[in-house]
């Protein structure tokens, strides 16, 4: 039986720093570049907060060659009994999942690859599409992730006793967790377009307030739940079911899609 709390307990989080080249990220929609110096602020803040929730953190070095490099998440998956490497889907960002591996290592007692035979050697897969509660994994399908990438990860964690069940991202969506975040193993904060589909009947699910769609990126950590700053309403509903929020400001990660899961990878350590 999965331990309760495993999927929001952690004692460790990787992060890396902002480069000057992050003007040249990867967006979905074009809202302007990011401004470098406040990206640095914020994501020291960000960090700032891991720590005050308990973590012990790691900034890796810039990588200038690989603008969207501080959004580790997409990058791995770090699980309890080791991490995986992943593949990303975009290609400009492949490289990232080789330059993160030696950090992970320093990590982990165990590091696997997803495996390349086959129709899985056309397999994609980021991190940003890939949530994992207390009782499985669920991998959206998405414009970053396909269907060989997540039989891919299917296997490489089988033998680690997750359950891979495959949802589909709404059209519209970049990754799946920009439509929803764990609050806890049991309840997920999630907009309305991505719960419409069914995929996440028989977990608890908070919708965010309407027109806030952008708030549920949140990850829980340890005892708070980081929310990105500006969405007022939606803090106050997860305030209202008792969570504490953490608002942290997001304004230049989000124009080049990032959001709170984004920019660590969390993962728990017994020393």
């Amino acid at each position: 039986m999965p331990t309760p709390g495993r999927s929001f307990r952690f004692t460790h989080a990787l992060l890396r720093e902002p480069v000057d080249s992050i003007v040249d990220g990867l967006r979905a929609v074009d809202t302007g570049a990011p401004d470098v110096a406040l990206f640095r602020a914020q994501h020291a803040a960000y960090r700032d907060a891991l720590e005050a929730a308990g973590l012990a953190t790691t900034v890796l070095g810039p990588l200038q060659e690989f603008p969207d490099s501080v959004f580790v998440e997409d990058a791995a998956l770090c699980l309890p009994e080791g991490a995986v490497v992943m593949r990303p889907g975009a290609p400009t960002r492949l490289g990232e999942a080789v330059m993160i591996e030696p950090a992970l290592r320093e990590a982990f007692d165990e590091v696997r690859h997803l495996p390349s035979l086959g129709d899985h050697g056309h397999g994609r897969i980021e991190g940003g599409d890939v949530l994992v509660t207390d009782r499985e994994i669920l991998v959206g399908r998405s414009a970053r992730t396909n269907g060989a990438g997540i039989e891919a990860l299917r296997e490489v964690v089988r033998d680690w006793g997750y359950t891979v069940r495959e949802l589909a991202t709404p059209p519209e969506v970049l990754h799946f967790k920009t439509d929803c975040g764990l609050l806890d193993g049991e309840t997920i904060l999630t907009t309305r377009r991505l719960a419409a589909g069914g995929h996440l009947d028989g977990y608890r699910l908070i919708h965010v307030a309407e027109g806030e769609e952008a708030a549920a990126n949140a990850v829980r950590v340890n005892d708070v739940v980081l929310l990105p700053a500006g969405y007022p309403r939606t803090a106050e509903l997860l305030n209202q079911a008792g969570y504490r929020v953490v608002a942290l400001p997001n304004s230049e990660a989000a124009k080049v899609d990032g959001g709170m899961s984004c920019l660590s990878l969390r993962y728990c350590r017994a020393s």
